[in-house]
């Protein structure tokens, strides 16, 4: 099974299509989105292909291939538009024995995670920072952005195949 992972879109249409195409060459099944899929909001800049109609064009169809949680930019105006669901606050995943807490990062996050239990996986978007950190009773991950990402990082996405996760540039 291969699965990719990505976060912060923040209605960006070039980036958009260029983790929709690096989606179908990973040949992944599914994509995970954790939030802040069509709005940029008052802390970040207004990203340089900002379009999110286009957005929404391109992830329509391909609804049937995406499971989404939601960020502190995604209203209910958004899943108006969006023909799949995108309000959920997380989501769980059980992979190679392990839970996989999903979520944008801004209500559970590795500074206020849920109860996880030991081996566990936390998995947010939110600070546009992409980590693997396995230091703790659980693990935490983030994608990183696709589409501004922080503090000097790449856009990136997440791959999660034969039970490793990997962090890759867009």
């Amino acid at each position: 099974m291969k699965l990719m992972f990505a976060s912060d879109i923040h209605g960006a249409a070039d980036c958009c299509e260029k983790m929709l195409k690096r989606f179908d060459e990973e040949k992944a099944e599914r994509l995970f989105l954790l939030g802040d899929i069509l709005y940029h909001g008052p802390r970040n800049d207004l990203p340089a292909d900002y379009a999110p109609k286009k957005v929404i064009e391109m992830l329509n169809e391909r609804r049937q291939q995406l499971f989404c949680v939601r960020g502190n930019c995604d209203t209910e105006v958004d899943q108006m538009v969006l023909k799949f669901p995108i309000m959920a606050e997380y989501a769980l995943l059980y992979l190679d024995g392990r839970t996989v807490f999903l979520t944008h990062g801004h209500r559970f996050s590795s500074d206020d995670p849920p109860l996880l239990n030991d081996g566990d996986i936390l998995m947010h978007g939110h600070t546009h920072v992409q980590t693997i950190d396995e230091s703790g009773k659980y693990t935490y991950m983030n994608p990183g952005s696709v589409s501004l990402p922080k503090n000097g990082m790449p856009k990136s996405y997440m791959i999660y195949e034969d039970g490793i996760f990997t962090i890759k540039e867009l």
